[in-house]
């Protein structure tokens, strides 16, 4: 009996240990990320997860707001998008290849201004809180020096600022890639908690509504990621993205069967419209492309500046020392998926598509900057611990020469695409004193964005945009103005010319590359008249209010 109390003792449980107290694992990585940070940032500046991605998201709005922004107007794809939803006219042609996803989400600002600063501020502004929410996701996977890396490599690049404020799908199909991958290796390297699931079906979600092609070969290779790996199945986070996939492309598809014939006739369309989908190997056009062309098709110009690509020439070799840098710090799973999804997602436009557009890639450049990131930090961790101040100002000065070149090609796509949105403007000025005013009707060359600056309806007779007849066209013209654009050389409509997305601009009346006939009552303006050439564009005003109001101008005395 005497022994009872000691017994007593012995079963009493162990002491639970504090519910604050973090687990080993994370403990460790949070150890090793903060020596990262400090041999790559010291150890002033390393502190602060959060703080270096809200720096690169302020950076992104602000040069978009000062450089980008002001006094742009929309470009060919933008009228398209921001026509569905409101804006300055009646909706385009939307042609088969498109997808609504941008529409909606310009929609709020659509609805209530027409003004084109007021939905350039509000895209900039969105692109970069969603920069920072896609950074946001990785912060339990990359130590702040790489995550902040990362952004900021993808953000400088130019055509990611050229098209943060534009009402484009291509950004945000590269934002949602990121955010996507970001989650299932969070959910892979951590348990597939809810967050994990349902952030990744949605990031999936939102790419396929922008892109649904971006969406299938975004979803591919995370959900065989998480499926064939051993030890790294999650049957929960690939039904998330297959659901997410399936989810973004109902529109998309429901749409073919409403308005295409079934979703057979319309990736039939789709695929005529962009050329015939098949091997092609676009590589050097991109490569050309990215000397400031937003759209090469056809990509027959030679390498204008050879410096301007460098970085993309140096890219795979980056790359390479990315995974293996991220291998040995214990994150070569988080590189290699990234790699192997922006890989995914680059092989169609470089190797199926018989054209380039830089934006094409812009789902790839996020999410290889990851990898390319977790070099750059690692050389600049090497150079600093062996205290060697040449090679820190060299790895600076590398990143400086890339900016400029950056900010360079950025300043010359601006110009050009001023000077284009200027002369759709001055034509659409021209055709208001013809006596084109809305309600009205454009065809023809350029139709699609100067029937939006001139708030008309565009409607094409032939080529990819067309939707209507000749005969009901002169019909139409009978009730309200209408004007038929030629170019002012007398080429005809659609020669030669190709609108944002790739897709051949509508032509003529009777057919692509024939003008309307000048008998029946119809009278040509030139428009826009070069110095000591030709005008720019000729318009045909059919039979109608058009025409009759041009007839009485001309008869007034001077």
């Amino acid at each position: 009996m005497q022994d009872s109390p000691p017994l007593k003792q012995a079963q009493k449980p162990a002491p639970e240990p504090p519910l604050k107290s973090a687990p080993r694992p994370v403990r460790k990585f949070e150890a090793v990320w903060k020596a990262e940070a400090e041999a790559v940032l010291g150890s002033r500046w390393a502190s602060g997860a959060l703080f270096w991605p809200v720096a690169v998201a302020v950076l992104f709005a602000a040069v978009q707001l000062a450089i980008v922004v002001p006094g742009s107007g929309l470009g060919w794809d933008e009228t398209v998008y921001v026509s569905q939803v409101g804006g300055n006219a009646p909706s385009a042609f939307f042609s088969a290849p498109r997808a609504r996803g941008i529409s909606y989400l310009v929609a709020p600002a659509a609805a209530l201004t027409t003004s084109t600063t007021a939905l350039r501020v509000y895209l900039a502004l969105l692109s970069a809180a969603a920069l920072f929410l896609a950074l946001r996701v990785w912060r339990r996977v990359l130590p702040p020096p790489v995550l902040a890396g990362a952004g900021a490599l993808f953000a400088g690049l130019w055509p990611t600022l050229f098209y943060g404020p534009a009402a484009m799908p291509n950004l945000w199909c590269a934002l949602g890639a990121l955010a996507a991958t970001g989650w299932v290796v969070t959910a892979i390297r951590r348990a597939a908690g809810p967050s994990a699931v349902a952030g990744s079906g949605a990031a999936v979600a939102l790419v396929a509504l922008m892109r649904p092609a971006d969406g299938f070969w975004l979803a591919l290779p995370l959900a065989l990621a998480v499926t064939l790996v051993p030890g790294r199945r999650r049957p929960r986070l690939c039904a998330s993205l297959v659901g997410g996939l399936v989810a973004g492309c109902t529109p998309w598809v429901a749409e073919a069967y409403a308005r295409y014939g079934g979703l057979g006739a319309r990736l039939h369309r789709a695929g005529e419209i962009q050329g015939g989908l098949g091997w092609n190997v676009a590589v050097d056009d991109h490569l050309r492309a990215l000397a400031g062309r937003t759209l090469c098709r056809p990509c027959d110009i030679g390498w204008e500046s050879p410096g301007t690509s460098v970085w993309w020439v140096a890219l795979p070799f980056l790359t390479v020392g990315g995974i293996a840098a991220a291998r040995r710090a214990g994150r070569g799973t988080a590189a290699l998926l990234a790699t192997v999804t922006g890989v995914s997602m680059a092989l169609p436009y470089l190797f199926l598509v018989e054209y380039a557009a830089p934006r094409f890639l812009l789902p790839a450049y996020a999410l290889l900057a990851v990898p390319v990131a977790e070099y750059v930090a690692y050389l600049f961790a090497r150079v600093r611990r062996a205290r060697r101040r040449v090679g820190t100002a060299a790895l600076a000065l590398v990143l400086a020469a890339h900016l400029t070149v950056q900010l360079s090609v950025l300043s010359h796509v601006i110009r050009t695409s001023h000077a284009t949105s200027t002369e759709f403007a001055a034509v659409a000025g021209e055709l208001h004193r013809l006596g084109v005013r809305p309600p009205c009707v454009v065809s023809g060359e350029n139709a699609v964005p100067i029937a939006y600056y001139s708030g008309c309806a565009s409607r094409q007779t032939a080529g990819h945009d067309a939707c209507i007849t000749p005969e009901a066209l002169r019909a139409l013209a009978r009730h309200v103005p209408t004007a038929v654009l030629t170019a002012g050389d007398g080429t005809a409509p659609g020669d030669g010319m190709a609108n944002g997305d790739g897709t051949a601009t509508g032509g003529g009346m009777a057919g692509e590359g024939t003008p309307p006939p000048a008998d029946g009552g119809s009278r040509s303006v030139s428009l826009l008249p070069g110095r000591g050439g030709p005008a720019l564009y000729q318009a045909h005003l059919l039979p109608g209010p058009a025409a009759d109001a041009d007839d009485h101008r001309a008869r007034l005395p001077e």
